[in-house]
């Protein structure tokens, strides 16, 4: 005899929402971006890399103990931009030792994100397949192009706005409360390998981006979705 199919209990699907960071995977690579900037104001690349981990070491309070370092300060809200750019400019030189100008650095040095269309396709498809969508993203000041993320995400996380970063768990945590979902029912998606590694330490699955083709296989087999673009 068939079961009454009123009577059958279905399990959800395991994997019921993806999350994905803004640079680096909905945007050309990062290192791309950075060194149209190194040829328009004469920077070399290493020693930017130098200044930039410096900054996001935690500084040393008056009493002796470690602070907060003033990346992640400005990731979480806490620090001015200007000040920050101040603080850069004050760090950098051109390779003939001029000095960098601080009023809209971050804009120059970001700014010149182009987007990835791939992904972008991948996310839209992802929503329209009925899965859960969301943005997590570290902020640098960007000033992000949003026209298009309420077609996109079900919730976006920017960092600055909740006085939150990755790779701290609460950010995880919160993005995933506010897609309605638990967190092992989310796959994230960054192209940071700490941050990556964070997420799978709250429960989900991570996938580290390095190119759309990978990250998309990844995908469909994560979610035993097609979510190829033609």
């Amino acid at each position: 005899m068939r079961p009454d199919a009123s009577l059958v209990v279905t399990d959800p699907p395991r994997l019921q929402a993806l999350i994905v960071d803004y640079g680096g995977v909905l945007t050309a690579p990062l290192e791309q971006t950075l060194q149209a900037w190194y040829d328009a104001e004469d920077l070399e690349p290493a020693d930017v890399r130098r200044v930039l981990e410096e900054a996001a070491r935690p500084a040393t309070g008056p009493d002796g103990q470690p602070g907060v370092s003033p990346v992640h300060a400005l990731e979480r809200g806490e620090l001015d931009l200007p000040e920050f750019e101040q603080l850069l400019a004050d760090r950098l030189r051109t390779r003939a030792g001029g000095r960098v100008v601080a009023d809209g650095l971050l804009r120059r040095m970001l700014g010149g994100f182009g987007e990835q269309s791939e992904m972008i396709r991948v996310v839209r498809r992802a929503r329209a397949s009925g899965l859960r969508t969301g943005l997590l993203s570290n902020s640098w000041g960007l000033d992000y192009p949003r026209e298009a993320w309420p077609e996109m995400f079900d919730t976006v996380v920017i960092s600055g706005e909740v006085g939150l970063r990755k790779p701290e768990p609460e950010i995880y945590l919160l993005t995933a409360d506010r897609l309605g979902v638990s967190p092992e029912h989310c796959v994230f998606v960054d192209d940071l390998g700490p941050n990556v590694r964070a997420a799978e330490q709250v429960g989900m699955t991570g996938i580290r981006h390095v190119d759309p083709a990978r990250t998309i296989a990844e995908l469909a087999t994560h979610f035993r979705l097609d979510l190829a673009v033609a």
